[in-house]
């Protein structure tokens, strides 16, 4: 067997989210889907095998969530995100009580990503 989990990350404004995913952490922006104009954005963004859900709707995600991201090349995704100078978040690779290497990201609405190393 073999699973994808995406999950769905609650939004509560577009141009801060994409600053944050596509321009922050580097994600490319795959599709958006909005029912007609005026109605809530829902997309979907990636970077590798990494796939997010951010949603405006109502009742799609809880705000203050918390995903746990395995990754292989812990060091070379920070140097990446802090290079772009993103003023919000500046994430430090710290050594976690369970012995891997983390660094962890807030978003605009309060939703936090982290990312471990073994």
């Amino acid at each position: 067997m073999n699973f994808q989990a995406i999950p769905i990350i609650r939004i509560f404004d577009e141009i801060k989210a994409k600053e944050f995913y596509l321009e922050f952490l580097g994600m490319t922006l795959d599709w958006e889907h909005r029912f007609e104009t005026g109605y809530p954005m829902y997309m979907q963004v990636s970077k590798g095998s990494l796939v997010f859900h951010l949603s405006e709707h109502s009742g799609d995600g809880s705000p203050g969530t918390k995903i746990f991201v395995n990754t292989v090349g812990l060091d070379a995704l920070v140097e990446e995100v802090t290079a772009a100078e993103y003023k919000y978040c500046k994430p430090v690779i710290e050594i976690a009580p369970w012995g891997s290497r983390v660094f962890e990201v807030i978003d605009p609405f309060s939703n936090r990503i982290v990312f471990n190393e073994k």
